[in-house]
């Protein structure tokens, strides 16, 4: 049987959702909080729309709007903006402005799915693994450190002057690895993110992560009449599918 993935030298990984649990991890920073304040609020849903501002802004700016290039600075604009709605009035009158940018850091510290730092190392042994995330690069770098995972290289879409799924962060990451797009995958749980990258030749590896890509139904590789190359359910699975190449 032939690889789904031939001449695959290198992953590149989505990060925030496929690598990392930013839903749960910013969930419970923000629970954290309301308890020092004795302030109650449906914290879930204060992450939802504070990423929610994020995804829109994001994509706005990758179809050539204007905006900031940092997302550590858009995150900290989503959070003002949040902060002003009546429904967090008694949230926003404890946080300085102080206390704001130490809650914005909360997405330097998320935490990895319980398969991502082991598969990640393991992986590591097969391939280049690297970011390519919307992330800013000192968010990616604090994040790596934070949840241990070990990437040989970080790629961020600042480092191509606009997001994903604008063509050129995929294609500026592969150049820099002195590759041509059908030599990298990228590994995301958004379909959307992967149908960009094969826009470029990419290979796209799916990987379904609780709370992610909701609404967009089962996700099916090419082989069972899909549009990604390969579907699997952890990066553990990812490792013996590369060691069997």
């Amino acid at each position: 049987m032939s690889s789904p993935l031939p001449g695959v030298q290198a992953l590149l990984f989505d990060v925030f959702g496929t690598v990392v649990d930013w839903h749960g991890s910013v969930t419970k920073e923000l629970e954290r909080v309301g308890k020092q304040h004795s302030i109650e609020g449906d914290w879930k849903e204060f992450a939802t729309t504070w990423q929610r501002g994020y995804d829109e802004n994001t994509l706005r700016i990758a179809q050539g709007g204007k905006g900031p290039s940092s997302v550590d600075v858009m995150h900290r604009e989503m959070l003002e903006d949040i902060l002003t709605s009546e429904k967090w009035k008694a949230l926003s009158d404890k946080l300085t402005s102080q206390a704001r940018d130490e809650l914005n850091l909360v997405w330097h510290r998320l935490d990895g799915w319980p398969d991502s730092t082991p598969g990640l190392y393991n992986l590591k042994k097969e391939v280049i693994i690297a970011t390519l995330s919307n992330g800013n690069v000192r968010l990616l770098v604090d994040m790596a450190k934070h949840a241990d995972l070990p990437w040989d290289t970080i790629f961020s879409a600042e480092l191509f002057e606009s997001f994903k799924p604008n063509p050129k962060v995929y294609l500026g990451a592969v150049k820099h690895l002195s590759l041509e797009p059908h030599n990298c995958a990228l590994v995301a749980a958004h379909v959307d993110d992967l149908r960009a990258a094969a826009g470029v030749g990419m290979r796209t590896i799916y990987i379904p992560r609780p709370g992610e890509d909701v609404g967009v139904g089962e996700v099916k590789p090419k082989a069972e009449g899909g549009d990604v190359d390969v579907v699997v359910h952890s990066f553990e699975e990812l490792v013996k599918l590369l060691a069997g190449n």
